[in-house]
């Protein structure tokens, strides 16, 4: 039922060229997944989702569980039915936001913490995270992992690597439906190391697909650089490759051209709701008075919906207003802007001229830094 397809190798870097098969369709990589963490993409319906361009989407276990709860989603059919989504889905393990909660407790067996709404503790190891992520029934599930925070040392980092191995182990032994595919995390923080001897580790107990996490938590687009620079090589070719979390247009772009595959972040959906939006040239916040009698697009070269049939004036004046209508319009423009910018990486790559694609495209992008 999961499948992966190496299509094509770029010939002037690392870029690769790649399709997955899943229960629920197929997938086009390197692929951005547009994040919704209830089991909704905020302000967006499905239809408009699916319009945008998204082949998956992905949601997240930890507030699945904790609201409305696992047994009440697969009650409903599964994740799919119960949102209405009927193309590929990921989730995570909730080992992310668990480890960022305040006052948890973390053993060897798995984390301990405080129900955000009513108080009472809850324990999530690799055991409870499988049952999770089986009874949502999304077509790609993570392993439980430790996801530390950066800067953290050597010391820390090692036994950390160690944990999450384990508990990787204990996931493929927990895993129970061959519908899914379970992909396991390398971790390591920063350090060469330890992340190679995880990804060895890890590829050596044959998941159908690797992740890169423990990225986008402060470290800076040059250190996400060098993690994937030493961490990719070691990572199976015939297999998917996910960079977690990661993140804004640059840093996509970079790590498809160090091998990594798919990609998710809440950046697009949540800078839509604060004015914020992606177009050729850069950022621009349509909140801003210049924009008041503003009646181009909001990127002259997308041809989204919103871009189709809205104005920046008109824009500006519904967050102004504070109409709900703004957030959906920007969520719309820039959900579409990541999805056209992978499709135009899939393009270049396929044409061996990724690296000459990535220069072009940031030298534009970067219009308004200057």
């Amino acid at each position: 039922m999961f499948k992966f397809e190496l299509l094509h190798n770029d010939s002037t870097c690392a870029a690769r060229r790649g399709r997955i098969h899943t229960p629920h369709g197929t997938i086009e990589t390197p692929i951005f997944m547009p994040v919704g963490t209830h089991g909704a993409l905020k302000a967006l319906t499905p239809a408009q989702v699916e319009e945008c361009g998204a082949q998956i989407v992905l949601s997240n276990t930890y507030h699945l569980h904790l609201k409305p709860g696992e047994a009440l989603v697969k009650k409903a059919g599964g994740l799919h039915k119960f949102m209405h989504w009927n193309k590929p889905i990921l989730t995570d393990s909730g080992g992310f936001q668990v480890f960022s909660l305040p006052n948890k407790n973390i053993t060897e067996d798995g984390v301990y913490f405080r129900h955000e709404h009513s108080g009472e503790q809850i324990f999530l190891g690799p055991k409870e995270a499988m049952s999770i992520e089986n009874a949502l029934g999304a077509d790609i599930i993570m392993a439980f992992d430790e996801c530390i925070p950066y800067p953290s040392s050597h010391a820390y980092s090692k036994k950390s690597v160690a944990k999450t191995l384990r508990w990787a182990g204990q996931c493929l032994k927990h895993h129970q439906r061959d519908d899914q595919a379970l992909f396991a995390i390398v971790q390591g923080s920063v350090y060469e190391d330890l992340r190679r001897h995880c990804a060895e580790q890890l590829t050596a107990m044959d998941f159908p697909g690797y992740a890169i996490g423990g990225v986008s938590v402060g470290e800076g687009l040059e250190l996400l650089k060098q993690v994937v620079d030493y961490t990719a090589p070691f990572l199976p070719a015939d297999k998917p490759r996910y960079l977690m979390g990661v993140g804004l247009p640059e840093d996509i772009l970079e790590s498809i051209e160090r091998g990594m595959d798919m990609f998710d972040c809440v950046i697009p959906t949540r800078y839509a709701r604060s004015a914020t939006l992606f177009t050729s040239r850069g950022k621009i916040r349509l909140t801003n008075r210049n924009y008041r009698r503003d009646f181009f697009p909001v990127d002259p070269a997308c041809n989204c919906y919103c871009c189709r049939n809205f104005s920046r004036a008109y824009l500006h004046h519904l967050f102004n207003a504070n109409e709900i209508l703004s957030a959906t319009l920007a969520a719309i423009h820039n959900v579409h802007f990541y999805l056209n910018m992978v499709k135009q990486a899939r393009d270049a790559i396929e044409q061996n001229r990724f690296a000459s694609f990535k220069e072009d495209f940031l030298r534009e992008y970067r219009f308004f830094d200057k």
